[in-house]
């Protein structure tokens, strides 16, 4: 397995996932620059104004056109804003889109155990709302930022070009209104992460309680689930509150100190006019350019909560787009012969061994079976054969050639899994089974449902194929998406099937349905069956018997019973069920 990658910083990552739209980063920065030097160039114009008011200007004609200006460089100022935003959003929304597209191409690449591992809530809450969170940083820091930093450093290095001594007076404030600033984002990070974790966790509580409604209202124990949705609400709600109210008094002196410019200027300002170092003008000049600096500068303060939090979320989106992965070739040599071999395989599952050395052959055309006691590793054995995790140690081949050595998608190929979820997306029954195989026709699709028994009900719907099933298939029974799932699998049409408890949780009825489905669908295949009926895999070639992660018996139907072991016992066990049934 690939090892994890090293990820970069925040800020550097960031900037790393602009790619071809760096030249519209580039524009959306200059067009900033443009636009807050245009919020800044009245103060010029104001002051000339009050110039022209000191020397007794009375040409009204003087102080109408410096109005126009000043409405024509705000006028300029929205326009340029509004065309910085527009760029930097464009490019942002499809690098928000690529970087989506990239995390999903990544999360099928990693071991199904460590996606399995994270929450669908805390995987939607990255996929989407992190991911969204970058937004802030793409399109506004990253102009923004740049452009109300340059243009007050510019304006201060005029103000000391006019006089040292008020250049200082001009900054006098801006220090202390800083200090504020990083006391109150001094616990920022311990503050972000605990709203972060509240915030999963309600997202966690609510997707439970919402998928476990039914359980909830048929056992009443609506109270104790609400109760807990409550409480992860309140601990959401509170986690903002306390962050608010522990850098509430910082933030309200940053922002009373800093713009308080006035208070090192004018008398600075009022001694050095007085001394004869400085005219009037100037100081008039400088006392509303140390005005119009602070606005940027407050704009800078408004993102640094932004930067604080950055980490976090760009860590959520890196553990996924960071994460090991399995490791697989581009290209490599795709085996012809179709007969798998296990070799003493060994799997471990958060540091704890399930498996221990596996060894089986299992040849091409064959009727394999996996029985044995809930947990004993019978589907762990077959998300192996199928790829969906990667052994600890040991091999499992296709042909000769080890399935680690095989393109994901060329071994994807050979294989059709047939689980006992089967999950449906929230698309059209059609657009379900071509999942199967995504070029098929219309006539394909069709002939995949009559084969597995479901062309008829699917015209019952109440737009046949076209009908949509609803997140999950929720608009289907059991059996109906289970014959749906085959379909799919019949429309693949690999040589090697895997059914894992296929008919686990079938009526009588619909399994025979499916049974019938399953044999057209493994005509001339291997076939793997997880099943926990062993009427529905007597007639195995050759029946494996799974404890505790280790292959206890083997043989066909009439060995194993011969053998007097696990195997005759689980069957005993099943004809007394089915004789009671």
């Amino acid at each position: 397995m690939k090892e994890k990658e090293k990820s970069p910083s925040p800020i550097a990552w960031a900037l790393g996932q602009t790619g071809e739209h760096k030249g519209q980063y580039v524009l959306s920065v200059i067009l900033a620059v443009i636009g807050v030097a245009f919020s800044i160039a009245p103060y010029f114009v104001v002051a000339g104004i009050v110039h022209g008011l000191m020397s007794g200007n009375k040409d009204l004609s003087y102080y109408m056109i410096r109005c126009l200006i000043i409405a024509a460089f705000w006028f300029c100022r929205v326009l340029f804003h509004a065309l910085s935003t527009s760029k930097s959003h464009r490019a942002t929304f499809a690098v928000l889109a690529e970087i989506r597209k990239r995390c999903t191409e990544k999360l099928t690449r990693m071991p199904l155990g460590a996606v399995l591992e994270q929450s669908s809530g805390a995987l939607k809450n990255t996929l989407i709302e992190r991911i969204d969170s970058i937004e802030t940083t793409l399109a506004h820091i990253v102009p923004e930022f740049t452009a109300n930093l340059l243009i007050p450093v510019i304006i201060l290095i005029y103000i000391f070009t006019i006089d040292w001594r008020m250049g200082l007076a001009s900054l006098a404030t801006i220090p202390v209104g800083f200090f504020c600033y990083g006391l109150m984002m001094k616990g920022s990070p311990q503050f972000y992460q605990r709203t972060v974790t509240a915030t999963k966790a309600l997202n966690d509580t609510a997707v439970e309680y919402i998928g476990g409604i039914q359980v909830i209202k048929v056992f009443g124990n609506t109270k104790s689930s609400y109760d807990r949705f409550v409480h992860d609400a309140y601990e959401a709600a509170h986690s903002y509150i306390d962050w608010m109210r522990s850098c509430i008094l910082t933030f309200t002196f940053a922002t009373v100190i800093m713009p308080a410019t006035m208070v090192s200027v004018l008398p600075i300002g009022g001694l050095l006019v007085k001394g004869g170092y400085l005219s009037p003008q100037n100081l008039v000049t400088i006392i509303i350019l140390s005005v119009g600096i602070i606005t940027p500068l407050i704009t800078l303060m408004s993102y640094s909560d932004d930067f604080r939090t950055m980490g976090t979320i760009f860590g959520e989106v890196q553990s996924i787009l960071y994460a090991p992965e399995m490791e697989r070739p581009v290209d490599g040599t795709v085996p012809k012969e179709h007969t798998l071999k296990l070799q003493d395989v060994h799997f471990s599952y958060k540091e704890k061994e399930v498996l221990h050395g596996i060894s089986m052959e299992i040849p091409e055309g064959s009727f394999i079976a996996l029985v044995g006691p809930s947990g004993s590793g019978k589907s762990t054995i077959a998300r192996l054969i199928a790829s969906l995790w990667d052994v600890s140690s040991g091999s499992i081949l296709l042909g000769d050639t080890d399935i680690r050595a095989i393109p994901q998608e060329a071994y994807s190929d050979k294989i059709a899994f047939v689980s006992q979820d089967n999950y449906l997306f929230n698309m059209t029954v059609r657009e379900n089974i071509r999942i199967g195989r995504a070029d098929a026709t219309d006539a394909e699709v069709e002939e995949a449902a009559r084969q597995s028994g479901c062309h008829e009900f699917i015209l019952e719907l109440e737009n046949g194929y076209d009908t949509v099933v609803g997140t999950s298939g929720g608009h289907l029974s059991g059996g109906e998406r289970q014959r749906i799932s085959i379909a799919r699998a019949m429309l693949k049409a690999a040589p090697i099937i895997i059914l894992d408890e296929a008919t686990a949780y079938t009526d009588p009825e619909n399994e025979a349905v499916i049974q019938r489905s399953i044999s057209k669908l493994t005509e001339g295949k291997t076939l793997i069956v997880i099943a926990h009926r062993l009427s529905t895999v007597s007639s195995a070639d050759c029946i494996y018997v799974i404890k505790d992660g280790a292959v206890a018996d083997s043989g066909t139907h009439d060995e194993l019973l011969s053998h007097h072991g696990l195997y005759e016992t689980m069957w005993n066990a099943h004809i007394e069920v089915k004789d009671h049934a």
